[in-house]
């Protein structure tokens, strides 16, 4: 009976206690709804701004929460707002991805809720806002987070008030600064973290002395995920990090950071562990091997060498694994059948070779897999036990056979990429991949005819079928099947017909971007097609003529269009310039009037004119243009002045080579800043040297060549003259006085042998500059046309390796300074055909990567210095028609020239030539014809000068012997030499 009683008084007590709750949880406490309606007023809901990408990644729907806190209604029945089920105190609020902005003030009324154990704000616009020191007040918070919000300046170190935390999430907060004495109390006071996310928050003023990863140790007995991606701590990876008993999640991307690990001893709960980006050196360390428990492991973006130890394949729970953008190499290690729960593989950007291992294609979760950019060798093999597989990447290896049937059949294959290699043979067979979004197989060895299922995959986004060799007439308005196409490359068809066979005008509604290069295009002027959505269009290398066709001039979206290497005539209708990007339309017959084609051209960055036959004048309205780049019209008929108004900094490349400007070089250049590559050579400019370009410290070509310009180049004494300049072209002008020695000590990148130390050196030298960093290439994107080796050598893009000086047919005189043996990167150098005397410098020797030397047509003396052998790379050396004496040198290349190097030099002797040499002392031969016309006298001037010498000299020698040393020849020669001796020391002083 009294356990009937008290079962009775226990079910009571339970009924009210769940009608209390139910009462209670609907009850809002008047002052915490005043403060959230408070709180509301001060943001506004914009929902507009997250069609952002970097929202609309992290926030797949979003909530506009607080439009349903109204006045009067309860609040622990609004979006986004938890109650306390017994007290009614608020105790959550969760308006992430809510479309919020504004500004959080201290004094905001959010900081009166001080029962909040939860508060997420995650990826709302708070923009200018400071993490304020009120958060503290919120002592019972055990989760915060204040992801993506865009908080900025010092975390104050109040938040280490927070005791309770479990859950500390600030990260994507690019603007929030961490103090190390605030990251030490955080840690010191807040001993229940669970987790800490600080991704893209800056703590690079913490350590790395104390290692500020060591402090972590205090929370030994709770951590479980630790996020610092990109934070800028510096610091070690030790033993103690790893063996916290309870760590799982262990990301530390894109850190500097170095690694310092023994053999593990401890029990190791680590599952994911994310050290990429981290400048790891070396090769993979065995500790590694002992992370049983590990799932995910990313190394990638690091610096790791040798080979991947079979022992890392011995972590059998291992799901995912990146090794991908290092320097591994040699075979990978053929034990994949011990990790059968690999579900994603990176290797990509390595240095692997061999064939793909066996068991690789024995693991049947496998669903990610990219080898792509390697060394790897053989076929594919025809059976794989693969059924999950949804992307296989291979591209830009040296896979070769014909492509199995297994990539094309596979239902859930969505990615595939077998493009650059050299894959050979028929695709005929049926495409059953009906998954496929993306289709990669272009620049392979791949012939016959296309397979028509391709025009089934009708989920296709992208496709590259380019640079292979197919033999069938393709119909181009087939692949508007393709409805979700965005992408599609297509070349290297026997035939392409683009003019539709009926008169359905077909659209290609997502298309935006198309290229059709080198193929034998069939009725594009009458094409009809239509495309709403085109970006680019590339139509390069096709025999195109006659006028630009209409249907491109109706494309409403394009901005980027190549239509380069074809022979139409006239672009035909005017384009809407404004809205273009990039414009090639270099290698074409087009001879329209360009003087005012540009004048609403507000977007372009890239013009591409050259090789053309445009006439009028310089379109004044590209020198005002602000967003142009890159301009490039060489080789055409323009003429006319230049216009003297260039503004732009931002100027990269200007190249007007082989016109018929004229007049003064414009001053305003000086003003771009930026500019890399300036050629102006063979035209009509008739100016002095521009000293005024000096300043342009990211200049690297400089062709000047062909014009009038004159005058002797001022040794202006500057610390700062072209530091970047690996291209000098000023030859076939009219240049005097001496070679320009100030500025040849100061071409600093010349001096720097190694491509990548030149390439930091310009990156130094814009960092100093105030420029910022910017992106080296292995290679300039313009085209230049330079004398090497002897002959006319245009190049279609510039190998940054090329260095090259060249100043020949000029009228410089004088000596050949030391200083250029110190530019050792020369490729080129030529002074030919110009007016210096004096003897070959000794300090040539040094320049071993010179692989041509032309000196000829001057008036040099003396020997060929036996340290000219040491250049292990000279193909051509033209030293002919000089005053050169002795013998040839011999050994290494200088075996291997012929005559013609030595040419008019009379006093030369031995091999290669006939006149063998002997202890006499040759004879002063006569200068030759040449020299006799180059200098305006010849040898008959000299031997008349000479015997009226010699008569002269023996009637003096007399009177002297006769009579002594009469003061009147005293007066006349010794004053003579008196004077001149005392002006060169007034001048060596004045030097």
């Amino acid at each position: 009976m009294m356990l009937v009683v008290l079962r009775v008084v226990v079910c009571v007590h339970m009924l009210m206690l769940f009608h209390f709750v139910c009462l209670s949880s609907h009850s809002c406490h008047p002052e915490e709804n005043s403060a959230l309606l408070h709180f509301k007023t001060q943001l506004i809901t914009n929902t507009t701004s997250y069609e952002d990408y970097y929202y609309y990644e992290n926030c797949r729907h979003v909530y506009p929460k607080m439009r349903t806190w109204e006045n009067g209604t309860d609040c622990c029945t609004w979006m986004g707002v938890t109650c306390h089920p017994v007290s009614g105190h608020v105790i959550g609020l969760d308006l992430a991805c809510s479309a919020l902005q504004g500004i959080i003030h201290p004094n905001n009324t959010l900081f009166h809720l001080t029962h909040l154990q939860t508060l997420s704000f995650a990826f709302n616009d708070f923009y200018g806002s400071e993490l304020s020191s009120q958060f503290s007040k919120l002592v019972s918070l055990t989760h915060l987070n204040l992801s993506g919000c865009g908080f900025e300046g010092e975390i104050p170190s109040q938040i280490s008030h927070l005791s309770k935390l479990q859950s500390l999430d600030l990260s994507f907060n690019y603007g929030l600064m961490w103090k190390e004495t605030t990251w030490k109390r955080l840690l010191q006071n807040t001993s229940c973290l669970r987790e800490i996310v600080l991704d893209d928050t800056n703590m690079s003023s913490i350590g790395p002395t104390p290692n500020p990863l060591s402090l972590i140790a205090n929370l030994s007995s709770t951590l479980v995920t630790l996020s610092l991606v990109y934070t800028e701590i510096r610091g070690s990876l030790i033993n103690d990090i790893l063996c916290l008993p309870n760590l799982q999640h262990l990301i530390l991307r894109g850190n500097k950071l170095s690694v310092h690990l023994s053999e593990l001893s401890c029990t190791i709960s680590l599952s994911i562990l994310d050290l990429s980006y981290c400048d790891i050196q070396g090769p993979i360390s065995s500790p590694f091997s002992n992370l049983t428990r590990l799932t995910s492991l990313n190394l990638a973006e690091n610096h790791l060498n040798g080979s991947i130890p079979s022992s890392l394949l011995n972590l059998q729970r291992l799901t995912d694994l990146d090794l991908s953008w290092n320097k591994l190499s040699g075979q990978i290690p053929n034990v994949f059948d011990r990790i059968t729960n690999l579900q994603t593989l990176s290797l990509h950007d390595n240095n692997f070779q061999g064939m793909l291992p066996s068991s690789l294609f024995t693991l049947t979760r496998l669903s990610q897999l990219d080898c792509s950019y390697n060394q790897i060798e053989g076929p594919l093999p025809n059976e794989v036990a693969f059924s999950n597989l949804t992307q296989l990447i291979l591209n830009n290896n040296l896979l070769n056979g014909t492509i199995p049937w297994w990539p094309l059949s596979f239902k859930s294959l969505r990615y595939l990429d077998l493009s650059n290699n050299q894959f050979t043979g028929h695709i005929n067979s049926q495409i059953k991949s009906y998954s496929l979004e993306y289709l990669y197989l272009c620049d392979n060895k791949l012939q016959g005819n296309f397979s028509e299922s391709i025009y089934d995959l009708v989920n296709l986004t992208g496709l590259c079928l380019s640079s292979n060799n197919w033999s069938s007439t393709v119909n181009f308005s087939l692949f508007s099947k393709l409805q979700k196409l965005e992408y599609l490359s297509l070349s290297g068809c026997n035939s392409l017909l683009l003019e539709s066979e009926t008169s359905i005008s077909y659209t290609f509604f997502n298309l935006y971007v198309l290229q059709l290069l080198s193929n034998n295009i069939i009725g594009w002027s009458k094409f009809s097609g239509k495309f709403p959505q085109l970006e680019y269009l590339e139509l390069s290398n096709n025999k195109l003529e006659g006028k630009v066709p209409k249907w491109i001039h109706d494309i409403p979206s394009l901005f980027h269009l190549k239509l380069s290497h074809n022979m139409f005539t006239s672009i035909g209708h005017q384009f809407p310039w404004y809205q273009f990007d990039y414009l090639d339309l270099s290698f074409n017959l087009m001879d329209d009037d360009i003087s005012s084609f540009f004048c609403n051209a507000t977007s372009l960055k890239v013009i591409n004119l050259s090789h053309n036959r445009f006439t009028g004048t310089f379109p004044q309205c590209l020198a005002n243009t602000s967003s142009l780049v890159d301009l490039d019209i060489q080789m055409n008929k323009l003429h006319g002045n230049l216009s003297d108004t260039f503004k732009h900094r931002g100027l990269d490349t200007l190249n007007l080579n082989g016109n018929q400007f004229k007049g003064l070089l414009p001053k305003s250049l000086s003003n771009c800043t930026y500019l890399v590559d300036l050629d102006l050579g063979d035209n009509q400019f008739e100016d002095t040297f521009p000293h005024w370009l000096q300043n342009l410290s990211r200049l690297e070509i400089l062709v000047l060549r062909g014009n009038k310009l004159y005058g002797p180049i001022a040794n202006l004494k500057s610390e700062n003259i072209f530091p970047s300049l690996i291209i000098f072209d000023i030859s076939r002008n009219n240049f005097s006085g001496s070679l320009p020695k100030a500025y040849i000590q100061n071409f600093q990148a010349m001096k720097i042998v190694d491509d990548e130390v030149r390439s930091r050196l310009v990156d130094y030298i814009d960092t100093s500059a105030g420029s910022g960093v910017r992106n080296i290439r292995p290679e300039y994107d313009n085209s230049v046309i330079a004398t090497i080796k002897g002959a006319n050598t245009p190049f279609a893009k510039i190998p940054r390796a090329f260095v090259n000086i060249d100043m020949s047919e000029n009228k410089f005189e004088g000596d050949i300074p030391d200083v250029i043996g110190e530019l050792q990167a020369l490729k080129d150098l030529n002074l030919s055909h110009n007016r210096l005397v004096g003897h070959i410098p000794y300090s040539l020797g040094n320049l071993t990567n010179l692989e041509s030397l032309d000196l000829s047509s001057n008036m040099l003396t003396g020997n060929i210095p036996t340290e000219l052998t040491n250049m292990n790379f000279l193909e051509v050396l033209n030293l002919s028609q000089n005053q050169l004496v002795g013998p040839i040198p011999k050994g290494k290349q200088f075996d291997t020239f012929l005559n013609d190097s030595y040419g008019g030099n009379m006093e030369l002797c031995g091999l290669p030539l006939s006149i063998q040499c002997n202890n006499n002392v040759p004879l002063q031969q006569y200068p030759s014809s040449e020299a006799e016309d180059k200098f305006g006298f010849g040898w008959k001037s000299v031997a008349i000068g000479y015997a009226c010498g010699m008569v002269l000299g023996i009637g003096l020698g007399f009177c002297v012997f006769s009579i002594g040393k009469p003061q009147w020849l005293v007066i006349i020669f010794g004053g003579k030499r008196i004077k001149r001796r005392n002006r060169g020391n007034r001048r060596a002083r004045t030097t």
